[in-house]
């Protein structure tokens, strides 16, 4: 017999609350990771064509990225446009950063997190 009862409903809780806690930090880490790779210059590369707070040297090609969450609410879309915008819309100038592996969809996946911030 140990010196603690086992209880499993006890320790679904806990194990349930750990993870709850540690979701905020990693959800902070790949905004961070995200908003890296935005601005990267030889990655991501946003700012060549994007205004985005915080960036340096902004490019006006492309429209001003912010109030992300509200233009695009369903995440799934805002990755597509990411990984492909050609899909959608032909004639755009933003490269499928998926389709030609400039991005892997963990990379493509970090910039969302952070595009969904602004």
């Amino acid at each position: 017999m140990t010196a603690f009862p086992t209880k499993p409903a006890l320790l679904v809780a806990l194990a349930l609350l750990a993870g709850a806690a540690a979701s905020p930090a990693r959800a902070q880490s790949a905004v961070a990771e995200g908003q890296k790779l935005a601005f990267d210059r030889g990655k991501g590369n946003c700012l060549t064509c994007h205004v985005i707070q915080g960036g340096d040297l902004p490019g006006t090609i492309g429209p001003e990225l912010k109030d992300i969450k509200a233009k695009y609410p369903d995440r799934n879309e805002l990755v597509a446009i990411l990984f492909d915008e050609t899909k959608r819309n032909p004639q755009t100038m933003m490269p499928p950063f998926g389709r030609n592996r400039i991005l892997t969809d963990q990379e493509i996946s970090a910039i969302v997190d952070f595009l969904q911030t602004l």
